[in-house]
């Protein structure tokens, strides 16, 4: 059956994917937003797009008025390595994501949405469990004692705990999950706020041949990627669970940042090469420290599959390869 259903900063990547196939199930759907899908136009995605800023209490409360069966809150400030691990933005990513989320949980308390999904992250696991890249430790209960290597992980974490109590004093069934490196086509390629596939693929794109392409690091630093459509797949899962404690969205193959780059690299055809870009060298060139991260994170999906009777399937190159025709398709029509 139909559902009316919102998409809290369904301007953003996974937001606007997941509005999207939403909308193609036959559903009523509201995106809001602080700004216009850069890539969607709003026939395609939605029903009513909404220019608002979450963070005003006013705002929140008028557009989750009307009945909604389900809610995915996806709005935050956020970005890649460069945005959220340089220090450079701690204030506003604390204060402005904690603002949205405290907002949107009272609104929806007092408009009785049915269901509320609430994206989290993977950047709220402890940095001493992921020390060895080869073996992180990013099972759900390990999530605690805290303590995640920036304040977005720390602001998430804090608003894991908000929705949960929210569950426990006011009935609200929640939906939470801990997203590990969603990428794909239709988001943020270049600018500083792109994630590292998209960041490897655009350099790859525009990288001479014979040139040479730049890792942040030492490029041994580990990570899982999945592919959008595989995570909406894994999101629709869960809301269909019984199950409101946080849980892993991701893919389990590890893999490191320079093998990453590698791909990036042959599936461009070129020949250039890597160069690894760290310590004062990086500082001198950037003016901060290189935002490396942890050393490893991986998704653990054992609960994922126990609470959802589902497994999250995942294919790397073949997801890269996609998103690499369509940066190659943005990067063409922006000279």
């Amino acid at each position: 059956m139909p559902k009316r259903v919102a998409v809290l900063g369904g301007g953003g990547f996974i937001g606007g994917h997941l509005a999207k196939r939403l909308k193609s199930q036959g559903n009523w759907v509201r995106v809001v937003d602080i700004k216009f899908h850069s890539y969607f136009e709003k026939d395609e995605f939605c029903d009513e797009f909404l220019i608002g800023d979450l963070a005003d209490p006013a705002t929140a409360s008028e557009v989750l008025s009307g009945s909604f069966d389900e809610v995915y809150q996806l709005a935050a400030d956020m970005g890649g390595a460069e945005y959220l691990f340089s220090g450079l933005n701690d204030a506003n990513v604390m204060s402005s994501s904690a603002l949205i989320n405290i907002h949107v949980v009272k609104a929806a308390v007092k408009h009785g949405v049915k269901k509320l999904f609430f994206s989290s992250s993977a950047c709220v696991y402890p940095e001493f469990n992921q020390m060895d890249p080869l073996n992180p430790n990013c099972e759900e209960d390990s999530a605690y004692p805290a303590q995640p290597d920036s304040e977005y992980g720390w602001e998430k974490l804090f608003s894991e705990r908000l929705y949960l109590a929210f569950r426990k004093n006011y009935g609200l069934n929640v939906r939470i999950a801990r997203f590990h490196n969603i990428f794909g086509p239709f988001g943020t390629w270049s600018g500083g706020k792109e994630k590292a596939p998209a960041a490897m693929l655009r350099k790859a794109i525009e990288c001479e041949e014979g040139g040479e392409i730049e890792v942040w690091g030492d490029g041994s630093q580990t990570r899982s990627f999945l592919f959008i459509e595989d995570c909406l797949l894994a999101i629709e899962a869960l809301m269909e669970a019984d199950f409101s404690d946080p849980v892993n969205i991701g893919s389990e193959n590890l893999i490191s940042i320079n093998s990453m780059a590698e791909i990036a690299v042959q599936i461009s055809g070129k020949n250039i090469g890597i160069k690894n870009l760290c310590g004062q060298e990086f500082e001198t060139k950037y003016g901060f420290p290189c935002p490396i991260g942890v050393m490893g994170r991986n998704s653990h999906n054992k609960l994922f599959e126990e609470k959802t009777g589902s497994k999250i399937q995942s294919d790397l190159e073949s997801g890269l390869k996609e998103t690499y025709q369509w940066i190659k398709s943005q990067s063409e029509q922006s000279k």
